[in-house]
């Protein structure tokens, strides 16, 4: 009779109890983690009454193989691009969450007696929400759309950066054992660092390898070949001492902003389920039944903690951020949970053996009971909101709206953040490449050498090596010019020159000192200094109008390869070869009295950039502004009429609080959406819009152009119109059509 390897039985059963019991709780509409715990619970040797899991190291092995592909899917679905649009409300909520939610566990912790590890790893536990239970919940109420729930999804992304960044100071903590600030610090610059520079090297390089193989991608090699990048990229991390799941999420966000990280995305989800379960039934493996009576109490106390206290710091962290109570309250409703990242920081202390065993339970018993809470809280929402705001006073009430209002808009931007903008971030983005590269020559490449001889001239050779390379980056902080954002207005062009002598010489002095710096940490200081000087003068006279186009091509496949997977999406659409009608239409907004856009310009309003809609036409009174400038003040009471799509309508109408919400009939109303198409004895055409004379005969605002299959939204008054040109225009109707007579 042949033999069955343990790990083979062990996955059988594994896989079959978690099916049965997911299905279960699939057929109860309960979250399918939830199921994984009991099915693990079930397996594992706190439960004698069914088989048992008998080669648990190797299932641990497994599930630390599930962790991985877990965060893989979590970079996946996260990208660096979705971070930087997520806007600053969800950054400024998920952070104060955060820390208040890790600071109250960590009190928490020693009010009950724990010790500082566990209350640090409490608090770490309380502090991330979980996205799979939110998700879930927000589909079955059928809220997706509402305007907290973007609020929601943009908080966990930052919450998944977060996690990340406490994955790693709960692991510094657990190999020093002790809560030095020096240590969490550097702990932090070194995480900050590591992840610039993988994303910035991973960006140039990994889009160009996906390119290059692109013909030989099926399905199967494309799995193959992320998971190998996956892996190679968690070998990485774990040499310069990371942990492997952070390692993980690294390599699925530069995947991410990929052409292929859609594909890849779904490629993987399969074996991503199936090793975060096998992770989730080993989390219920460790679940104690003697365990859960004896800290039944903590349960209670720290569950309470979760709810309360994340209601309270998601609220306040909103409120800070410029959204109103409602939205703010709503949030925190939604938010008050953990989920499976407390499963990995949990897993972590257990790991490290850092934290007490009981750990571990309590914080599975309070995602249980937490997660079975959500979705009654995120129903009752309104209800607590309206309690909650009948007892406010007016005045607080007032305030809260004023301080809202001054919040979102946007004022003049000042000198520091200009200087930022202009400078700032490429410097320190190339200050970072250049550590990083004698980072790299000293501890990779000197360390080859030195593994087969040794010279007293090689740490020279090492600075040599390092200048050269480092060259175009000393270049780009020290002459580089500032990013075409910062200059986009006459006011920041005007600032920026009044400010270019002292920024001159800051850049010169911190290119010096990062020049001697670099020669330093191979040679020494007095060497330093003259072979700096000599460098300086070869660069300035001889080597500039080398380095200076070389760094703009390093620069420019950097970009390149960032905007791939939205070049790729707009050539798909332009590869139609029928174009589909606009679904852009025209609707009336009322301007009410406690909208928050009163008193502002269109362009203060932003409407255009928050919401992609379009001002045709303002109403005020007998008077109407047709083509508004960027420059018309909005008024209560204004007849707005805005073109878009009805998703960015009914976004800019919670904004605008209209009264009256009507879509335009063009037959029964002076103004509308209206297009035709120029034929070749149009008088229009060879003409650019602004002189061809076709916005002054039809009183109207040409809003769009359909050539050769492109569609150019809010074309520029520049544009030359041509033959078989489709125009959309917003204008009297039968000025239109007399027009075209």
């Amino acid at each position: 009779m042949n033999h069955l390897p343990d790990l083979i039985r062990d996955l059988g059963f594994i896989l079959i109890t978690a099916a049965i019991v997911t299905l279960l709780f699939k057929r109860l509409k309960q979250p399918v983690v939830l199921g994984y715990l009991i099915a693990g619970f079930f397996l594992g040797p706190h439960f004698p009454y069914f088989i048992h899991v008998q080669d648990t190291q190797s299932v641990h092995i497994w599930a630390e193989i599930g962790v991985i592909f877990l965060l893989f899917g979590l970079g996946l679905e996260f990208s660096f691009k979705k971070l930087s649009r997520v806007g600053k409300s969800a950054g400024i909520t998920a952070f104060v969450e955060a820390a208040f939610m890790l600071g109250i566990g960590f009190l928490t912790g020693k009010i009950i007696g724990w010790n500082n590890i566990d209350s640090l790893y409490l608090g770490g536990i309380l502090s991330i929400s979980s996205t799979t239970i939110i998700v879930r919940a927000f589909d079955e109420l059928g809220l997706k759309g509402k305007k907290f729930v973007s609020l929601v999804f943009g908080i966990l992304i930052v919450e998944d950066l977060i996690a990340i960044l406490l994955l790693v100071l709960l692991t510094t903590v657990a190999v020093s054992n002790t809560l030095s600030g020096s240590a969490l610090a550097s702990a932090t610059f070194k995480l900050g660092f590591f992840l610039t520079i993988w994303f910035l090297v991973g960006i140039y390089i990994i889009p160009v390898f996906l390119n290059k193989i692109r013909k030989l991608l099926n399905p199967e090699t494309t799995v193959v070949v992320s998971l190998g990048l996956c892996l190679l990229m968690v070998i990485i991390a774990t040499n310069v001492g990371f942990s492997a799941p952070l390692g993980a999420f690294i390599m699925g966000s530069i995947l991410a902003e990929t052409k292929e990280g859609k594909n890849i995305e779904h490629l993987l989800n399969p074996i991503k389920d199936l090793f975060s379960a096998i992770f989730f039934v080993s989390v219920g493996m460790m679940i104690n039944p003697t365990s859960l009576y004896e800290y039944a109490d903590i349960i209670l106390i720290i569950t309470i903690v979760t709810i309360i206290g994340k209601i309270f710091s998601t609220s306040i962290g909103a409120l800070l951020s410029g959204q109103s109570l409602k939205t703010s309250m709503y949030a925190g409703m939604s938010l008050a949970q953990i989920g499976e990242f407390s499963f990995i920081i949990a897993t972590l202390g257990v790991t490290l053996k850092v934290t007490s065993e009981f750990i571990y339970p309590i914080a599975v018993a309070v995602s249980a009971i937490t997660t079975f809470t959500t979705p009654y809280l995120i129903k009752n929402s309104h209800y607590l909101y309206e309690w909650f705001n009948g007892k406010l006073p007016q005045g607080f009430k007032d305030r809260l709206s004023h301080y809202e209002t001054t919040f979102v808009s946007k004022g003049e931007t000042g000198v520091m953040g200009l200087l930022w903008q202009a400078y700032g971030i490429r410097i320190l983005l190339n200050v970072t490449v250049v550590v990083a590269i004698a980072l790299f020559t000293e501890h990779v490449i000197l360390n080859f050498v030195y593994s087969w001889t040794y010279s007293r001239v090689i740490p020279g050779i090492g600075a040599i090596i390092s200048i050269v390379i480092s060259a175009p980056f000393l270049w780009a902080i020290i002459f580089g010019a500032p990013a075409q954002s910062s200059i986009s207005s006459p006011a920041n062009v005007m600032k920026l020159r009044s400010l270019l002598v002292g920024v001159t010489i800051a850049r010169v002095i911190l290119g010096v000192l990062l020049l001697f710096a670099l020669i330093s940490r191979f040679t020494t200081m007095q060497s330093a200094y003259l072979v700096a000087l000599i460098i300086i003068v070869l660069a300035a006279l001889v080597l500039r109008k080398y380095i200076e186009p070389f760094y703009h091509s390093i620069e420019e496949r950097f970009m390149y390869n960032l905007n791939e997977k939205e070049r790729e999406e707009l050539s798909q659409q332009k590869s139609k070869p029928v174009l589909a009608p606009w679904d852009a239409v025209m609707a009336e907004f009322i301007v009410s009295p406690n909208s928050i856009i009163i008193g502002k310009t269109l362009q203060e309003s932003e409407l255009k950039e928050k919401f992609g809609v379009t001002i045709a036409l303002i109403e005020r009174g007998h008077k109407k502004i047709m083509a508004p400038g960027r420059g018309t003040l909005l008024m209560s009471f204004d007849h707005l009429y805005l073109i878009g799509t009805d998703t960015e309508l009914t976004d800019a109408k919670r904004v605008i609080e209209a009264t009256d919400f009507e879509f335009i009939d063009p037959e029964h109303a002076n103004y509308g959406l209206e297009n035709f198409s120029l034929s070749k004895s149009s008088p229009y055409i060879e003409k650019t819009i602004r002189d061809c004379g076709l916005r002054e005969n039809i009183e109207g605002l040409i809003v769009g152009v359909e050539r050769e299959g492109k569609r150019i939204l809010n074309p520029d008054s520049g544009m030359i119109l041509k033959a078989g040109d489709l125009l959309w225009v917003v204008a009297d109707i039968k000025r239109v059509n007399q027009s075209l007579k």
